[in-house]
Protein backbone atom coordinates (compact mmCIF):
# COMPACT_ATOMS: atom_id res chain seq x y z
CA UNK A 1 0.00 0.00 0.00
CA UNK A 2 3.13 2.23 0.36
CA UNK A 3 4.42 1.51 -3.07
CA UNK A 4 1.00 3.01 -4.10
CA UNK A 5 0.71 6.04 -2.21
CA UNK A 6 4.15 6.53 -3.32
CA UNK A 7 2.64 6.53 -6.83
CA UNK A 8 0.22 9.22 -5.75
CA UNK A 9 2.92 11.52 -4.37
CA UNK A 10 5.10 10.95 -7.70
CA UNK A 11 1.46 12.37 -9.70
CA UNK A 12 1.55 14.99 -7.38
CA UNK A 13 4.97 16.37 -7.95
CA UNK A 14 4.48 15.88 -11.69
CA UNK A 15 1.05 17.48 -11.53
CA UNK A 16 3.28 20.40 -9.50
CA UNK A 17 6.03 20.61 -11.97
CA UNK A 18 3.63 20.75 -14.66
CA UNK A 19 2.07 23.53 -13.28
CA UNK A 20 4.93 25.02 -13.15
CA UNK A 21 6.01 24.58 -16.62
CA UNK A 22 2.95 26.22 -17.86
CA UNK A 23 3.67 29.04 -15.60
CA UNK A 24 7.01 29.57 -16.95
CA UNK A 25 8.45 29.05 -13.53
CA UNK A 26 11.06 26.62 -12.42
CA UNK A 27 9.88 23.56 -10.23
CA UNK A 28 12.38 24.92 -7.38
CA UNK A 29 11.33 28.72 -7.41
CA UNK A 30 9.46 29.65 -4.41
CA UNK A 31 6.49 31.91 -4.67
CA UNK A 32 4.67 34.33 -2.54
CA UNK A 33 2.13 32.47 -0.05
CA UNK A 34 -1.45 33.17 -1.15
CA UNK A 35 -2.96 33.26 2.55
CA UNK A 36 -6.67 33.86 1.73
CA UNK A 37 -6.13 31.05 -0.35
CA UNK A 38 -4.79 29.22 2.00
CA UNK A 39 -7.18 29.99 4.98
CA UNK A 40 -10.35 28.27 5.78
CA UNK A 41 -9.49 24.74 4.25
CA UNK A 42 -10.50 22.11 6.17
CA UNK A 43 -10.00 18.12 6.40
CA UNK A 44 -12.32 16.06 4.16
CA UNK A 45 -12.79 12.33 4.62
CA UNK A 46 -14.55 11.24 1.78
CA UNK A 47 -13.82 12.30 -2.21
CA UNK A 48 -17.65 12.88 -2.33
CA UNK A 49 -17.74 15.98 0.04
CA UNK A 50 -15.70 17.73 -3.08
CA UNK A 51 -18.43 18.63 -4.87
CA UNK A 52 -15.76 19.72 -8.17
CA UNK A 53 -14.38 16.36 -8.38
CA UNK A 54 -16.14 14.01 -10.67
CA UNK A 55 -15.70 10.28 -11.04
CA UNK A 56 -14.99 10.79 -14.83
CA UNK A 57 -12.07 12.91 -14.09
CA UNK A 58 -8.89 11.47 -14.92
CA UNK A 59 -7.08 12.39 -11.32
CA UNK A 60 -10.31 11.22 -9.11
CA UNK A 61 -8.50 7.09 -8.50
CA UNK A 62 -5.50 8.78 -7.04
CA UNK A 63 -7.66 11.94 -5.02
CA UNK A 64 -9.75 9.41 -3.71
CA UNK A 65 -6.88 7.33 -2.42
CA UNK A 66 -5.07 10.36 -0.98
CA UNK A 67 -8.30 11.38 0.55
CA UNK A 68 -10.25 8.28 2.17
CA UNK A 69 -6.94 5.82 2.35
CA UNK A 70 -4.53 8.28 4.06
CA UNK A 71 -6.89 11.44 4.90
CA UNK A 72 -4.10 14.01 3.90
CA UNK A 73 -5.85 16.35 1.57
CA UNK A 74 -7.98 19.31 2.71
CA UNK A 75 -10.44 21.27 0.49
CA UNK A 76 -12.09 24.36 0.90
CA UNK A 77 -14.51 25.90 3.13
CA UNK A 78 -16.91 25.95 0.38
CA UNK A 79 -16.62 22.09 -0.38
CA UNK A 80 -14.39 22.97 -3.37
CA UNK A 81 -11.08 21.10 -4.47
CA UNK A 82 -10.26 23.89 -7.24
CA UNK A 83 -8.19 21.15 -9.06
CA UNK A 84 -7.81 23.34 -12.20
CA UNK A 85 -5.99 26.14 -10.13
CA UNK A 86 -2.42 26.53 -10.57
CA UNK A 87 -0.63 25.75 -7.00
CA UNK A 88 2.40 27.78 -5.43
CA UNK A 89 5.11 25.39 -4.36
CA UNK A 90 4.41 26.90 -0.69
CA UNK A 91 0.80 25.34 -0.97
CA UNK A 92 2.30 21.87 -2.60
CA UNK A 93 4.48 21.85 0.04
CA UNK A 94 2.04 21.87 2.67
CA UNK A 95 -0.16 19.50 1.47
CA UNK A 96 3.06 17.25 0.78
CA UNK A 97 3.66 18.08 4.56
CA UNK A 98 0.60 16.16 5.81
CA UNK A 99 1.01 13.22 3.67
CA UNK A 100 4.23 12.56 5.09
CA UNK A 101 3.16 13.11 8.57
CA UNK A 102 0.66 10.07 8.09
CA UNK A 103 3.40 8.07 6.37
CA UNK A 104 5.35 8.48 9.27
CA UNK A 105 2.69 7.28 11.48
CA UNK A 106 1.86 4.57 9.57
CA UNK A 107 5.99 3.50 9.55
CA UNK A 108 5.79 3.74 13.29
CA UNK A 109 3.50 1.42 13.68
CA UNK A 110 3.88 -1.26 10.97
CA UNK A 111 7.43 -3.53 10.27
CA UNK A 112 10.39 -2.47 8.64
CA UNK A 113 10.07 -5.01 5.45
CA UNK A 114 6.39 -2.87 4.94
CA UNK A 115 8.07 0.10 3.16
CA UNK A 116 10.93 -0.88 0.60
CA UNK A 117 14.49 1.25 0.44
CA UNK A 118 13.50 2.44 -2.38
CA UNK A 119 10.34 3.86 -1.62
CA UNK A 120 11.49 5.67 1.69
CA UNK A 121 14.67 7.10 -0.84
CA UNK A 122 11.86 8.67 -2.19
CA UNK A 123 10.55 10.33 0.57
CA UNK A 124 13.42 11.55 1.59
CA UNK A 125 14.36 13.33 -1.26
CA UNK A 126 11.12 14.89 -1.05
CA UNK A 127 11.41 16.10 2.42
CA UNK A 128 15.18 17.39 1.63
CA UNK A 129 13.69 19.47 -1.97
CA UNK A 130 10.95 20.54 0.20
CA UNK A 131 12.52 21.37 3.57
CA UNK A 132 13.20 25.40 2.71
CA UNK A 133 9.33 25.40 1.41
CA UNK A 134 8.16 24.39 4.67
CA UNK A 135 10.24 26.37 6.93
CA UNK A 136 9.31 29.52 5.01
CA UNK A 137 5.64 28.26 5.39
CA UNK A 138 6.10 28.14 8.84
CA UNK A 139 7.94 30.97 9.63
CA UNK A 140 5.31 33.26 7.68
CA UNK A 141 2.22 31.15 9.37
CA UNK A 142 4.02 31.87 12.86
CA UNK A 143 4.13 35.82 11.93
CA UNK A 144 0.58 35.56 10.88
CA UNK A 145 -0.40 34.60 14.46
CA UNK A 146 1.87 36.99 16.11
CA UNK A 147 0.30 39.63 13.89
CA UNK A 148 -3.88 38.25 14.22
CA UNK A 149 -2.73 37.97 18.47
CA UNK A 150 -1.85 42.11 18.30
CA UNK A 151 -4.62 42.89 15.99
CA UNK A 152 -7.01 40.94 18.38
CA UNK A 153 -5.45 42.39 21.73
CA UNK A 154 -5.42 46.30 20.05
CA UNK A 155 -8.34 46.67 17.98
CA UNK A 156 -10.43 49.57 18.14
CA UNK A 157 -13.58 47.77 17.85
CA UNK A 158 -14.94 43.97 16.31
CA UNK A 159 -18.24 46.26 15.03
CA UNK A 160 -16.63 49.46 14.46
CA UNK A 161 -14.44 51.11 11.37
CA UNK A 162 -12.65 54.29 11.72
CA UNK A 163 -11.94 56.41 8.87
CA UNK A 164 -10.52 59.91 8.14
CA UNK A 165 -10.02 62.28 5.56
CA UNK A 166 -8.50 65.81 5.72
CA UNK A 167 -8.31 68.69 3.09
CA UNK A 168 -5.68 71.61 2.74
CA UNK A 169 -6.37 74.16 -0.02
CA UNK A 170 -4.81 77.38 -0.78
CA UNK A 171 -7.10 79.74 -2.29
CA UNK A 172 -6.58 83.25 -3.99
CA UNK A 173 -8.28 85.48 -6.67
CA UNK A 174 -9.64 88.53 -7.29
CA UNK A 175 -12.45 90.47 -10.04
CA UNK A 176 -12.37 93.25 -12.59
CA UNK A 177 -13.70 96.36 -12.13
CA UNK A 178 -13.86 98.49 -8.85
CA UNK A 179 -16.19 96.65 -6.78
CA UNK A 180 -18.36 93.71 -6.13
CA UNK A 181 -22.31 94.17 -5.35
CA UNK A 182 -24.38 91.10 -4.12
CA UNK A 183 -27.95 90.54 -5.40
CA UNK A 184 -29.59 93.47 -3.16
CA UNK A 185 -26.87 95.82 -4.10
CA UNK A 186 -25.00 96.38 -1.19
CA UNK A 187 -20.98 96.45 -1.53
CA UNK A 188 -19.61 93.40 -0.75
CA UNK A 189 -16.09 94.22 -1.78
CA UNK A 190 -14.26 97.14 -2.85
CA UNK A 191 -10.46 95.51 -2.87
CA UNK A 192 -9.39 91.91 -4.07
CA UNK A 193 -10.01 89.45 -0.98
CA UNK A 194 -6.26 87.78 0.30
CA UNK A 195 -4.59 84.37 -0.37
CA UNK A 196 -6.17 82.03 2.46
CA UNK A 197 -5.78 78.30 3.82
CA UNK A 198 -8.09 76.81 4.23
CA UNK A 199 -8.96 73.37 5.34
CA UNK A 200 -11.80 70.49 6.27
CA UNK A 201 -10.85 67.65 8.33
CA UNK A 202 -13.29 64.79 9.76
CA UNK A 203 -13.44 61.09 10.84
CA UNK A 204 -16.04 58.63 10.23
CA UNK A 205 -16.77 55.92 12.90
CA UNK A 206 -18.97 53.11 10.54
CA UNK A 207 -20.72 50.94 13.00
CA UNK A 208 -22.61 47.38 11.53
CA UNK A 209 -24.16 45.01 13.86
CA UNK A 210 -25.23 42.49 11.39
CA UNK A 211 -23.37 43.30 7.71
CA UNK A 212 -26.13 44.76 6.47
CA UNK A 213 -26.81 48.01 8.34
CA UNK A 214 -24.96 50.99 9.27
CA UNK A 215 -24.52 53.06 12.31
CA UNK A 216 -22.51 56.50 10.59
CA UNK A 217 -21.40 59.05 13.11
CA UNK A 218 -18.61 62.10 11.57
CA UNK A 219 -16.80 64.53 13.59
CA UNK A 220 -15.33 67.32 11.88
CA UNK A 221 -14.03 70.54 11.64
CA UNK A 222 -12.84 73.47 9.46
CA UNK A 223 -12.14 76.54 8.31
CA UNK A 224 -15.31 78.51 7.66
CA UNK A 225 -15.05 82.13 9.51
CA UNK A 226 -18.19 83.51 11.25
CA UNK A 227 -20.73 85.83 8.94
CA UNK A 228 -22.62 88.91 9.89
CA UNK A 229 -24.96 87.60 12.01
CA UNK A 230 -21.84 85.86 14.36
CA UNK A 231 -22.93 82.49 13.41
CA UNK A 232 -20.32 79.84 11.68
CA UNK A 233 -20.36 80.89 8.14
CA UNK A 234 -18.88 78.33 5.74
CA UNK A 235 -17.88 79.31 2.64
CA UNK A 236 -16.47 82.98 2.64
CA UNK A 237 -12.81 81.29 3.33
CA UNK A 238 -11.90 81.22 0.13
CA UNK A 239 -12.36 84.20 -2.43
CA UNK A 240 -15.28 83.16 -4.45
CA UNK A 241 -17.34 82.48 -1.75
CA UNK A 242 -16.12 85.68 -0.34
CA UNK A 243 -17.49 87.52 -3.28
CA UNK A 244 -20.46 85.64 -4.65
CA UNK A 245 -21.79 83.84 -1.48
CA UNK A 246 -25.23 83.72 -2.07
CA UNK A 247 -25.59 81.67 -5.19
CA UNK A 248 -23.59 78.54 -5.30
CA UNK A 249 -19.95 80.05 -5.85
CA UNK A 250 -18.19 79.08 -2.72
CA UNK A 251 -15.68 76.07 -2.37
CA UNK A 252 -18.11 73.26 -1.44
CA UNK A 253 -15.81 71.43 1.14
CA UNK A 254 -15.46 74.74 2.82
CA UNK A 255 -19.26 75.18 3.24
CA UNK A 256 -19.46 71.56 5.49
CA UNK A 257 -19.18 71.98 7.50
CA UNK A 258 -19.60 75.50 8.73
CA UNK A 259 -17.67 75.98 11.80
CA UNK A 260 -14.93 78.15 13.02
CA UNK A 261 -12.18 75.72 14.12
CA UNK A 262 -14.64 74.09 16.31
CA UNK A 263 -15.54 70.43 16.41
CA UNK A 264 -19.16 69.24 15.77
CA UNK A 265 -20.75 66.34 15.33
CA UNK A 266 -21.40 66.42 11.72
CA UNK A 267 -23.52 63.42 10.55
CA UNK A 268 -25.40 61.01 12.83
CA UNK A 269 -27.87 58.44 11.24
CA UNK A 270 -29.03 54.47 10.72
CA UNK A 271 -29.26 52.36 7.78
CA UNK A 272 -30.69 49.31 8.26
CA UNK A 273 -33.09 47.05 5.47
CA UNK A 274 -36.00 45.33 6.69
CA UNK A 275 -35.92 43.38 3.22
CA UNK A 276 -33.30 42.67 0.87
CA UNK A 277 -34.03 45.90 -1.89
CA UNK A 278 -35.05 48.49 0.66
CA UNK A 279 -32.92 50.56 3.01
CA UNK A 280 -34.36 52.85 5.85
CA UNK A 281 -32.06 55.34 7.29
CA UNK A 282 -33.46 57.48 9.93
CA UNK A 283 -31.15 60.22 11.99
CA UNK A 284 -31.05 63.10 14.05
CA UNK A 285 -28.60 65.19 11.91
CA UNK A 286 -28.10 64.33 8.49
CA UNK A 287 -28.39 65.79 5.13
CA UNK A 288 -30.96 64.77 2.50
CA UNK A 289 -28.64 65.59 -0.56
CA UNK A 290 -26.40 63.06 0.49
CA UNK A 291 -28.89 60.00 -0.51
CA UNK A 292 -30.10 61.61 -3.61
CA UNK A 293 -28.95 63.55 -6.63
CA UNK A 294 -25.86 61.38 -7.31
CA UNK A 295 -23.89 62.07 -10.08
CA UNK A 296 -20.58 60.07 -10.96
CA UNK A 297 -19.13 62.78 -12.27
CA UNK A 298 -20.11 66.18 -10.63
CA UNK A 299 -20.88 64.98 -6.65
CA UNK A 300 -17.80 64.83 -4.41
CA UNK A 301 -16.12 67.90 -3.94
CA UNK A 302 -13.58 66.52 -2.23
CA UNK A 303 -12.41 64.52 -5.84
CA UNK A 304 -14.01 66.27 -8.56
CA UNK A 305 -15.72 70.10 -8.87
CA UNK A 306 -15.76 72.16 -6.33
CA UNK A 307 -18.47 74.68 -6.76
CA UNK A 308 -21.69 74.45 -4.35
CA UNK A 309 -23.87 75.04 -7.13
CA UNK A 310 -21.92 71.88 -9.49
CA UNK A 311 -22.38 69.40 -6.65
CA UNK A 312 -26.09 69.40 -6.02
CA UNK A 313 -29.21 70.47 -7.81
CA UNK A 314 -28.74 74.15 -6.68
CA UNK A 315 -32.86 75.36 -6.60
CA UNK A 316 -33.71 71.68 -5.31
CA UNK A 317 -32.04 72.03 -1.81
CA UNK A 318 -33.06 74.81 -0.04
CA UNK A 319 -32.81 72.91 2.85
CA UNK A 320 -28.89 72.47 3.46
CA UNK A 321 -27.56 70.88 6.99
CA UNK A 322 -28.00 70.52 9.48
CA UNK A 323 -31.00 68.64 9.41
CA UNK A 324 -32.90 65.67 10.85
CA UNK A 325 -35.59 62.93 8.89
CA UNK A 326 -35.63 60.02 7.56
CA UNK A 327 -34.58 58.35 4.00
CA UNK A 328 -36.20 55.00 1.89
CA UNK A 329 -34.20 53.69 -1.22
CA UNK A 330 -35.88 50.85 -2.64
CA UNK A 331 -34.85 48.75 -6.13
CA UNK A 332 -37.45 45.83 -7.28
CA UNK A 333 -34.33 43.91 -7.64
CA UNK A 334 -30.65 43.99 -8.13
CA UNK A 335 -30.57 43.36 -11.62
CA UNK A 336 -33.62 46.11 -12.27
CA UNK A 337 -32.68 49.28 -13.73
CA UNK A 338 -35.12 51.32 -11.63
CA UNK A 339 -35.00 52.55 -8.23
CA UNK A 340 -36.99 54.91 -6.01
CA UNK A 341 -35.75 57.07 -3.22
CA UNK A 342 -37.90 59.27 -0.85
CA UNK A 343 -36.09 61.96 2.07
CA UNK A 344 -37.80 64.38 4.49
CA UNK A 345 -35.67 66.45 6.55
CA UNK A 346 -35.99 69.42 8.56
CA UNK A 347 -34.00 72.08 10.55
CA UNK A 348 -33.78 72.59 13.86
CA UNK A 349 -35.88 69.53 14.82
CA UNK A 350 -34.53 69.17 18.58
CA UNK A 351 -36.39 72.85 19.33
CA UNK A 352 -39.49 72.37 20.95
CA UNK A 353 -40.65 76.89 20.59
CA UNK A 354 -40.99 78.54 18.02
CA UNK A 355 -37.74 81.36 19.17
CA UNK A 356 -34.22 81.17 17.89
CA UNK A 357 -32.11 80.93 14.95
CA UNK A 358 -32.73 78.69 12.56
CA UNK A 359 -29.75 77.16 10.68
CA UNK A 360 -29.27 75.03 8.00
CA UNK A 361 -31.21 76.68 4.91
CA UNK A 362 -29.07 77.18 1.50
CA UNK A 363 -27.42 80.42 1.07
CA UNK A 364 -29.89 81.92 -1.26
CA UNK A 365 -32.87 81.74 0.82
CA UNK A 366 -31.06 84.50 2.99
CA UNK A 367 -31.29 86.35 0.04
CA UNK A 368 -35.04 85.69 -0.58
CA UNK A 369 -36.10 86.04 2.94
CA UNK A 370 -35.44 87.53 6.01
CA UNK A 371 -34.44 85.09 8.27
CA UNK A 372 -35.84 85.17 11.86
CA UNK A 373 -33.55 86.64 14.57
CA UNK A 374 -34.12 87.33 18.29
CA UNK A 375 -31.78 89.57 18.56
CA UNK A 376 -33.93 92.03 16.21
CA UNK A 377 -36.85 93.24 17.14
CA UNK A 378 -40.12 92.60 15.48
CA UNK A 379 -38.02 89.67 13.32
CA UNK A 380 -40.39 87.44 11.79
CA UNK A 381 -40.65 83.99 13.82
CA UNK A 382 -39.79 81.84 11.45
CA UNK A 383 -42.76 79.39 12.01
CA UNK A 384 -43.15 76.66 14.08
CA UNK A 385 -39.53 74.35 15.08
CA UNK A 386 -39.50 70.75 15.71
CA UNK A 387 -39.68 67.24 13.73
CA UNK A 388 -42.61 68.39 11.84
CA UNK A 389 -42.44 72.02 11.93
CA UNK A 390 -40.73 75.04 9.58
CA UNK A 391 -38.32 74.40 8.06
CA UNK A 392 -38.70 71.04 6.42
CA UNK A 393 -38.70 69.37 3.15
CA UNK A 394 -39.27 66.53 1.18
CA UNK A 395 -37.56 65.08 -2.20
CA UNK A 396 -38.52 61.75 -4.60
CA UNK A 397 -36.44 60.63 -7.20
CA UNK A 398 -36.93 58.05 -9.52
CA UNK A 399 -33.56 56.68 -11.06
CA UNK A 400 -33.48 54.71 -15.08
CA UNK A 401 -30.20 53.35 -14.77
CA UNK A 402 -30.06 50.18 -17.46
CA UNK A 403 -26.22 50.14 -17.74
CA UNK A 404 -23.60 51.37 -15.76
CA UNK A 405 -22.35 54.00 -18.12
CA UNK A 406 -26.26 55.84 -18.41
CA UNK A 407 -28.29 56.94 -15.37
CA UNK A 408 -31.55 59.18 -15.47
CA UNK A 409 -32.66 60.67 -12.73
CA UNK A 410 -35.72 62.51 -12.16
CA UNK A 411 -36.63 64.73 -8.70
CA UNK A 412 -39.31 66.46 -6.90
CA UNK A 413 -38.62 68.66 -3.85
CA UNK A 414 -41.30 70.53 -1.59
CA UNK A 415 -42.05 72.10 1.37
CA UNK A 416 -41.76 75.06 3.73
CA UNK A 417 -39.41 77.70 4.19
CA UNK A 418 -40.07 80.78 6.95
CA UNK A 419 -43.79 79.46 6.67
CA UNK A 420 -43.49 80.07 2.65
CA UNK A 421 -44.16 77.22 0.21
CA UNK A 422 -42.05 76.22 -2.27
CA UNK A 423 -42.10 73.29 -4.94
CA UNK A 424 -39.09 72.19 -7.59
CA UNK A 425 -38.32 69.39 -10.35
CA UNK A 426 -35.12 68.43 -11.19
CA UNK A 427 -33.54 65.97 -13.95
CA UNK A 428 -29.70 64.57 -13.34
CA UNK A 429 -28.08 62.60 -16.37
CA UNK A 430 -24.99 60.63 -16.67
CA UNK A 431 -23.31 59.09 -19.93
CA UNK A 432 -19.92 56.93 -20.32
CA UNK A 433 -18.35 56.72 -23.59
CA UNK A 434 -15.68 54.02 -23.63
CA UNK A 435 -15.00 54.05 -19.79
CA UNK A 436 -13.30 57.22 -20.08
CA UNK A 437 -15.30 60.14 -21.13
CA UNK A 438 -18.26 61.59 -18.95
CA UNK A 439 -20.80 63.84 -20.72
CA UNK A 440 -23.42 64.78 -17.54
CA UNK A 441 -25.56 67.42 -16.22
CA UNK A 442 -28.61 68.82 -14.19
CA UNK A 443 -31.58 71.22 -14.65
CA UNK A 444 -34.15 72.75 -12.23
CA UNK A 445 -36.91 74.63 -12.10
CA UNK A 446 -38.45 75.77 -8.99
CA UNK A 447 -41.31 78.03 -7.91
CA UNK A 448 -40.77 79.91 -4.34
CA UNK A 449 -43.66 81.93 -2.72
CA UNK A 450 -43.92 85.24 -0.70
CA UNK A 451 -40.01 85.97 -0.91
CA UNK A 452 -38.66 89.47 -1.02
CA UNK A 453 -38.98 90.06 -4.69
CA UNK A 454 -42.50 88.77 -4.55
CA UNK A 455 -43.64 84.94 -6.20
CA UNK A 456 -40.82 83.79 -8.11
CA UNK A 457 -39.51 81.01 -10.92
CA UNK A 458 -36.12 80.41 -10.43
CA UNK A 459 -34.10 77.99 -12.91
CA UNK A 460 -31.01 76.29 -12.60
CA UNK A 461 -28.56 74.00 -14.95
CA UNK A 462 -25.14 73.13 -15.31
CA UNK A 463 -23.36 70.49 -17.99
CA UNK A 464 -19.93 69.18 -17.96
CA UNK A 465 -17.59 66.50 -19.34
CA UNK A 466 -14.88 64.57 -17.51
CA UNK A 467 -12.11 62.39 -18.14
CA UNK A 468 -11.42 59.67 -16.08
CA UNK A 469 -7.53 58.24 -16.15
CA UNK A 470 -5.98 61.39 -17.79
CA UNK A 471 -2.10 60.86 -18.13
CA UNK A 472 -2.15 58.44 -15.32
CA UNK A 473 -4.67 55.80 -13.83
CA UNK A 474 -7.06 57.03 -11.61
CA UNK A 475 -6.66 60.73 -12.63
CA UNK A 476 -10.04 62.34 -13.07
CA UNK A 477 -9.83 65.56 -15.08
CA UNK A 478 -13.16 67.81 -15.65
CA UNK A 479 -14.94 71.35 -17.31
CA UNK A 480 -18.13 72.39 -16.39
CA UNK A 481 -20.25 75.82 -17.09
CA UNK A 482 -24.07 76.71 -15.16
CA UNK A 483 -25.90 79.30 -13.75
CA UNK A 484 -27.31 78.61 -10.52
CA UNK A 485 -29.84 80.94 -10.01
CA UNK A 486 -31.65 82.58 -12.76
CA UNK A 487 -34.46 84.72 -11.94
CA UNK A 488 -35.44 87.86 -13.51
CA UNK A 489 -37.01 89.54 -10.18
CA UNK A 490 -33.31 88.83 -8.87
CA UNK A 491 -30.60 91.28 -9.70
CA UNK A 492 -30.59 92.81 -13.37
CA UNK A 493 -28.33 89.70 -15.29
CA UNK A 494 -27.83 85.68 -14.62
CA UNK A 495 -25.06 84.97 -13.17
CA UNK A 496 -22.44 82.04 -14.86
CA UNK A 497 -19.90 80.10 -13.25
CA UNK A 498 -17.33 77.92 -14.94
CA UNK A 499 -14.40 75.79 -13.49
CA UNK A 500 -11.91 73.32 -14.30
CA UNK A 501 -10.13 70.90 -12.54
CA UNK A 502 -7.56 68.27 -12.66
CA UNK A 503 -7.13 65.28 -9.87
CA UNK A 504 -4.24 63.61 -10.15
CA UNK A 505 -3.32 60.45 -7.35
CA UNK A 506 -0.07 60.48 -5.49
CA UNK A 507 -1.42 57.27 -4.55
CA UNK A 508 -4.75 55.74 -2.90
CA UNK A 509 -4.46 58.33 0.47
CA UNK A 510 -3.33 61.09 -1.32
CA UNK A 511 -4.89 63.78 -4.19
CA UNK A 512 -3.54 66.85 -5.20
CA UNK A 513 -6.22 68.95 -7.22
CA UNK A 514 -5.61 72.00 -8.84
CA UNK A 515 -9.18 74.28 -9.60
CA UNK A 516 -9.83 77.40 -11.81
CA UNK A 517 -13.09 79.31 -11.29
CA UNK A 518 -14.52 81.96 -13.37
CA UNK A 519 -17.94 83.83 -12.12
CA UNK A 520 -19.39 86.03 -14.65
CA UNK A 521 -22.38 88.42 -13.66
CA UNK A 522 -21.68 87.46 -9.77
CA UNK A 523 -25.28 87.68 -7.70
CA UNK A 524 -27.50 88.30 -10.91
CA UNK A 525 -25.66 92.04 -11.24
CA UNK A 526 -24.25 93.00 -14.07
CA UNK A 527 -22.29 95.48 -12.70
CA UNK A 528 -19.83 93.18 -11.17
CA UNK A 529 -16.87 92.59 -12.89
CA UNK A 530 -15.89 89.04 -13.84
CA UNK A 531 -13.95 86.92 -10.98
CA UNK A 532 -11.50 84.49 -10.77
CA UNK A 533 -9.80 81.89 -8.23
CA UNK A 534 -7.45 79.62 -8.41
CA UNK A 535 -7.05 77.17 -6.18
CA UNK A 536 -4.72 73.85 -5.01
CA UNK A 537 -6.43 71.48 -2.98
CA UNK A 538 -4.78 68.46 -1.08
CA UNK A 539 -6.80 65.41 0.24
CA UNK A 540 -5.66 63.20 2.28
CA UNK A 541 -7.63 59.76 3.00
CA UNK A 542 -6.81 57.46 5.59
Amino acid sequence: QFSKMIKNFKLLFLLSSTFCFFLNTSPVKAEAVEIEDNSGMSQVTNVNQLSDVQPTDWSFQALQSLVERYGCIAGYPNGTFRGNRAMTRYEFAAGLNACLDRVNELIATATENVVSREDLATLQRLQESFAAELATLRGRVDTLEARTAEIEANQFSTTTKLRGQAIFAVNGGGFDGNSIIDATGATVANDDPNTTMIFRAGIDLDTSFNKTDLLKLRLETGSGILGPNGQPDGGRDNAAGFLEPSFGSALDYSINPPTDRDIELSRLYYTFKPSENLAVTIGPNMRAADFVDFNSYAKLSFRDFSTQAFVNNYVLFPIEFPSAGAVIDWKPSKRSPLAVRAAYTATDAANPSDQGIIIGNAPFINVLYDAPNPNIPNAPSGGSRGLFGDNYQGVVEVEFSPSRDLALRLQYSGGEVFDNRFDAVGANLEFTLANKIGIFGRYGYSSYNNTNFGDINPNYWMAGVAFRDLFTRGALAGVAVGQPFIADEVGNSTQTNYEAFYNYPINRNVQITPTLQIIENAANQNANGTIYTGTLRTTFSF
